[in-house]
């Protein structure tokens, strides 16, 4: 695992939420290793219309599930998605807003920092 990792500014990467916890390595953080196949590195805030797009794909982020100490999200919460699946919701047109800040610099591999931009929420 990377020591310093980096946000899409080049800056030290900033926690994503801790309440729930959230991240590949359920530390809060939108980090990444190449054993994380979904690339974990978007921190977003997700909305209803997001969580149902996720659900009808497959990947269902609502319903709690303890054995992953998995509390299920509701609208509003801040989450590490995969990259793909933010995407996918862009073209979708239901792409939650995203804490910039806290998006690893990988996320600079699958999309340009201006479309990120563009769904950046207010510091």
């Amino acid at each position: 695992m990377e020591k310093n990792p980096l946000n899409v500014y080049g800056k030290p990467l900033i926690a994503c939420c801790y309440e729930p916890l959230t991240g590949y390595f359920r530390d809060g953080f939108c980090k990444t290793i190449d054993a994380d196949t979904g690339t974990h590195v978007v921190c977003a805030q997700v909305t209803e219309e997001f969580l149902n797009f996720s659900a009808n794909r497959g990947n269902d982020l609502i319903t709690p599930r303890p054995q992953w100490n998995f509390p299920g999200l509701k609208p509003g919460d801040f989450w590490c998605l995969c990259v793909s699946r933010w995407l996918e919701a862009e073209k979708a047109g239901v792409a939650p807003k995203l804490k910039l800040e806290a998006c690893h610099q990988e996320t600079l591999n699958y999309t340009r920092l201006e479309l990120l931009e563009q769904y950046a929420l207010p510091e």
